[in-house]
């Protein structure tokens, strides 16, 4: 891992302030799926909304609290999607101080049709894990705006790591939960994750201009534009990759995912075949391959 990125190592639970009226407290989640842990944003001065309160920990739930200063108050609760890193901790912090939960929609929400039909087929999620009984106080619509005393979020519908994901912006300062992270490329792991609509996401945010992207894992994204166009080249180089491979025969995930990705560790393989599982969905998708059968995770793929 680039050793800049590892200089990201704030302390667990502690609510540093990282520009006028914004402040970011790290969870007690570090992993290989979420970095250091899951950054929870205080965002106002008086009325506060919290972004993204994260997993399902009273430490994590305690420092939320505790950092609410006297004349302050939570009144908003949003969450950029139901990834059990993310939305668990929201309903304990809505009973504790009466803040009603905003969300694009329950974990199922924003599911494309292709995912839909895997999901109903017996394919489960993975990667983070679901929190499958997610579900908002209020629905959020595309487009709609969430304000309190001093500042205003914008939603903005971004499928493709989770159906339900939403990114919030404030002007031009980008809430972008895990469609952009600060310290990888996002997870696609279908049926959660459909890599059509992240592709598709990836270009509704590319079309804005942005000051900065705050993660939901590792460090402010400085160069929102740039990063969004590395990820588009590297899903780009992964489906180039994919094709080159079936050109030999051929193939299921996992095979060419062990192909592909020779430097990954034993233990994130699972990933990487969803990865390129997302891929081979997308390309089925395109017209450019076909499985051999259903479409399914242990399918095999051939070229048209």
């Amino acid at each position: 891992m680039d050793p800049e990125i590892l200089k990201f190592d704030p302390p667990i639970g502690i609510a540093e302030e990282i520009s006028s009226g914004l402040r970011r407290l790290l969870a007690p989640n570090p992993s290989p799926m979420t970095f250091r842990g899951t950054n929870t944003y205080l965002v106002g001065a008086r009325g506060l909304a919290v972004v993204d309160p994260g997993p399902d920990s009273k430490t994590h739930l305690d420092a939320i609290l505790n950092a609410v200063a006297p004349g302050q108050e939570i009144t908003h609760i949003l969450v950029t999607h139901a990834h059990v890193d993310h939305s668990p901790l929201a309903r304990p912090l809505s009973e504790a101080t009466g803040a009603p939960v905003f969300a694009f929609g329950d974990a199922f929400a924003g599911r494309s049709p292709v995912m839909q039909d895997l999901a109903e087929r017996g394919l489960a999620g993975g990667g983070e894990g679901i929190d499958a009984g997610f579900v908002p106080d209020h629905t959020l619509a595309d487009g709609e705006i969430v304000s309190g005393d001093d500042w205003a979020l914008e939603t903005i519908h971004t499928p493709g790591h989770f159906g339900n994901h939403v990114s919030f912006a404030m002007e031009d300062v980008c809430f972008c939960g895990d469609h952009v992270m600060g310290w990888a490329s996002s997870l696609v792991s279908p049926p959660d994750g459909d890599l059509t609509d992240f592709m598709e996401s990836c270009r509704k945010l590319a079309a804005r201009e942005w000051q900065v992207f705050h993660a939901g894992h590792g460090a402010p994204i400085e160069n929102p534009a740039e990063r969004l166009a590395w990820l588009i080249e590297h899903r780009e180089m992964r489906e180039a990759e994919i094709l080159k491979a079936l050109e030999s025969g051929p193939a299921r995930a996992y095979d060419l995912a062990c192909h592909i990705y020779t430097d990954t560790p034993t233990a994130l393989m699972g990933a990487a075949t969803r990865n390129v599982f997302a891929h081979l969905v997308d390309l089925v998708g395109k017209n450019r391959i076909q499985s051999q059968g259903d479409l399914e995770s242990e399918a095999v793929f051939e070229q048209i």
